[in-house]
């Protein structure tokens, strides 16, 4: 019999449960000219909120 990885035996993604998340980015130009970029992970839910917030 040919081995089996420990992964292939488990069912993980079925139990897994997904949370959709979105990634915003928002660049913001300082006044001696160096571009900053802020991050953000938020639920899909939250992101009109989260652009606001920005």
């Amino acid at each position: 019999m040919a081995k089996v990885s420990k992964n292939q035996r488990t069912d993980r993604v079925k139990v897994r449960q997904q949370v959709k998340v979105a990634k915003i980015v928002v660049a913001e130009k300082k006044p001696n000219g160096q571009i900053r970029f802020r991050e953000r992970i938020v639920p899909l839910e939250e992101v009109p909120q989260a652009v606001k917030n920005l």
